[in-house]
């Protein structure tokens, strides 16, 4: 059977008596109320706000009416006006149960809804909307047994809905105790009215009138419905979850901080920050303001609760107030003898400058302190300014702190930044007292002729305040905002002329000049002082290497000819390296070849293992891509191919490898590093350092070939200036050294290498 010709023929069979009933009580023309933005649906009591004057007049005549009943239409568009072109053609009519709430200009109704109806004729009066309405009686199909599985099917739905959310029982409550579940048009409203769906999908559900269709769009809109539900309470789920356990870390931190607190254990943390600033206060001697200072910031941050920002702003400037050392002074000494020994060990020469400060110290020694002094060492480079000044505090047995003013450009530099500034902080000056533990240190400024200037102020003045004798112990860092005594500070700056110096900052210094050391001078400090420190320095001994008197001679009258002694530092540290060459045959560690746009130079190639749980790899020295890709394909063939050269298998899984080439300050990058980098690998995991003053160079593949390179000429006289006696090349490179002039093959032990194998053998005779 057709189900809609069945359903058709029960239609017609209640027709008639229905249109009787209804054409008694339901008026045939409605004044019509423009609903947003859901529609109304028959058998259900909604409340009703209406604004406006004059359907405030319209809803009271109503109300006073008869038949009390109005029409409730769905607007096209929420935004549009309410005129006949913006209505749904099929709404609901609806009766007046109660006002609830009347004003001049709004009325609230409560409204039962009772049957749809089609818009026949619509009238615009100046009393508002009217229609003439035809009116779509609901019909009885209980013994329909389509629609009643259809209706089973909603039923279901609605509670799985009510499972997941209880608040629809009370809606599903109250629709059963008013209507019967036999009626699946009615109960297609009641599901459709229950979503959350747009207004005009459920106005379509109200514009059908097939109620088999009809049911079929509300279990639409319930299946998604349902969904949407489920969605909502796994979030709402998952986010009770989040504060519950929240809350639960939340009471068993309070709780455990309640414990520790009862057994003495812990104290809360604003009070243990206030305890151990008052600690810091016993022994500090603040001067009036800024004691004023301490207890009131104190006071506030008793006041203040930890999670304000205000309250981490207070607690960092009672840091600062509470760390510097006020009123704590080393005891000077004044001992002449003692000052002379130490400069004489530390320093050779510059007699007329050891004088100045030896009477520099008698002077205090005749006053009883040394406050307001400011010296200036004014000298070329690499004259011994800074170490100077080190000897100066040894002497004086203060403590000794330096920083260099050279480039600084910002005032705030010297003076601190304001604490209304987000990440603001003291200026050099408070920092280098903190550092030096002491209110009275040796304070080393250096490179004070290299200060500049910019638009964000000039240090030079800055620094005015703080070298001058009558206005530093009251000096004021914009930080801590209270005065700090600098006065018995004293200052050593350094400068390799006086040109570039302020004239007021200048006047304020006493000025001692180093002027340079003559030929005999550079050589005995060679000898006492630069040469132990190199040998130390590059892990040698006098017994392997002895620099003669001639040989520091020549050095210093061809190589070194500067005032100061740094390029003849420069030049004993060279000699070290070249001689350490000449020792250094550990395990790891292989000379390799390579080509530099300034011609050949040899690297030294480094690789060590650590000990670790699982395997790693890294190289460093600033190594170009290929570089990298070369030492990874060494890596790999080491991994490869352990077991052929009597090494353990799993060394590899039980170590991190570091690879790395010095002077890590110039990038280094190509291919011929392969074999080294394999070399250097299997020599540190062997521990078997290679043959003695050899060279290699060769780009490695994957199976072990070494391939082919560049740059043979300019490699080989790299090895010949670095007295390298064997060297390696590819083979496929052996017609390239052929036709190299015979005197740079002269006295060069030179092998040939087709695969590693090859190269192995030569770098380990011994194997």
């Amino acid at each position: 059977m057709d189900r809609h010709a069945d359903e058709e023929e029960i239609e017609i069979e209640i027709n008639e008596e229905s249109l009787v009933l209804a054409s008694e009580q339901l008026p045939q023309q409605l004044p019509i109320i423009p609903l947003r933005p859901r529609p109304a649906f028959p058998a259900i009591l909604i409340p009703l706000n209406i604004s406006g004057v004059e359907k405030v007049a319209i809803m009271r005549k109503v109300a006073d009416s008869e038949t009390k009943t109005i029409g409730l239409v769905l607007v096209k568009n929420i935004d549009g006006k309410d005129e006949p072109e913006n209505l749904h053609p099929i709404g609901v009519v609806g009766k007046i149960v109660k006002v609830l709430n009347a004003e001049e200009d709004s009325i609230q109704l409560l409204v039962n809804c009772l049957e749809r109806f089609s818009i026949e004729t619509l009238h615009e009066t100046k009393q508002g909307l009217y229609a003439d309405v035809e009116y779509h009686l609901e019909k009885s199909l209980a013994k329909h047994q389509e629609l009643k599985a259809y209706s089973m099917a909603i039923i279901s739905t609605l509670k799985e809905l009510v499972q997941i959310n209880p608040l629809y029982s009370e809606e599903i409550k109250m629709f059963l105790g008013r209507s019967s579940m036999d009626d699946p048009g009615r109960l297609a409203d009641f599901a459709a009215n229950l979503t959350s769906a747009d207004g005009q999908e459920l106005q379509l559900v109200l514009s059908t009138l097939n109620v088999r269709q009809r049911i079929e769009q509300v279990l639409v809109l319930l299946k998604k419905e349902l969904e949407v539900s489920r969605l909502q309470s796994k979030i709402s789920k998952q986010i009770e979850k989040n504060i519950s356990e929240q809350q639960r870390q939340f009471f068993l931190k309070e709780q455990l901080k309640t414990i520790k607190k009862e057994l003495g254990l812990e104290k809360e943390g604003k009070t243990s920050e206030i305890e151990k600033f008052q600690q810091r206060l016993k022994g500090l001697i603040f001067n009036e303001e800024a004691q004023k200072a301490v207890d009131e910031e104190i006071e506030k941050l008793q006041l203040i609760e930890p999670s304000s920002p205000e309250y981490n702003v207070s607690r960092n400037y009672l840091d600062w107030l509470t760390i510097l050392p006020w009123g704590k002074n080393t005891q000077d000494s004044y001992d002449i003898s003692k000052a002379q020994r130490a400069l004489d060990r530390d320093h050779f020469g510059l007699d007329d400058v050891k004088e100045r400060i030896l009477e520099f110290i008698a002077v205090g020694k005749m006053k009883g302190d040394i406050s307001g002094s400011i010296l200036c060492l004014v000298g070329p480079p690499g004259t011994g300014k800074t170490s100077i000044g080190k000897s100066i505090a040894a002497a004086l047995k203060r403590n000794f702190f330096r920083f260099s003013l050279g480039g600084m450009r910002d005032e705030a530099e010297i003076k601190g930044h304001r604490r209304t500034y987000i990440g603001a902080m003291p200026g050099k000056f408070v920092q280098a007292i903190k550092q030096a533990g002491s209110s009275n240190p040796v304070l080393m400024l250096d490179e004070i002729d290299k200060i500049g200037a910019s638009f964000q102020g000039d240090p030079a003045s800055a620094l005015l305040e703080v070298l001058d004798p009558e206005q530093n112990n009251s000096f004021r860092d914009h930080y801590l905002d209270v005065p700090f005594d600098l006065s018995n500070v004293l200052f050593i700056a350094t400068a390799n002329q006086l040109d570039t110096i302020p004239a007021p900052l200048l006047d304020r210094m006493e000025i001692i000049r180093l002027s340079g050391y003559i030929m005999a001078e550079k050589v005995e400090i060679a000898r006492r002082y630069l040469i132990p420190k190199a040998l130390k320095n590059h892990g040698l001994t006098k017994q392997q290497v002895t620099i003669r008197k001639d040989a520091l001679e020549t050095i210093v009258d061809n190589y070194a000819r500067e005032a100061g002694v740094r390029g003849l530092e420069n030049r004993i540290k060279k000699i070290m390296r070249k001689t350490a060459m000449l020792f250094k045959n550990i395990p790891g560690i292989v000379t390799g070849l390579a080509w530099t746009s300034m011609g050949g130079v040899t690297l030294q190639i480094e690789a060590t293992a650590m000990p670790s749980q699982s395997k790693g790899f890294k190289q460093t020295g600033q190594l170009g891509k290929v570089m990298i890709e070369s030492s990874e394909i060494a890596y790999s063939y080491v991994m490869g191919h352990l077991n052929e050269y009597g090494l353990a298998e799993d060394f590899l899984n039980k170590h991190f490898i570091h690879i790395h080439v010095p002077a890590g300050a110039t990038p280094k990058d190509g291919p011929s590093a392969g074999v080294t980098m394999t070399t250097a690998l299997l020599s540190m995991i062997s521990a078997k350092a290679v043959r003695k003053k050899l060279g290699m160079t060769g780009e490695l593949s994957l199976t072990g070939q070494v391939l082919p390179i560049g740059g043979l000429k300019e490699k080989t006289i790299a090895a010949r200036r670095s007295g390298l006696k064997t060297l390696i090349f590819p083979e496929s490179n052996r017609k390239d050294f052929d036709e190299l002039p015979d005197h740079l093959k002269d006295g060069l032990d030179v092998h040939f290498a087709k695969n590693y194998h090859d190269v192995y053998t030569i770098a380990f005779p011994d194997k």
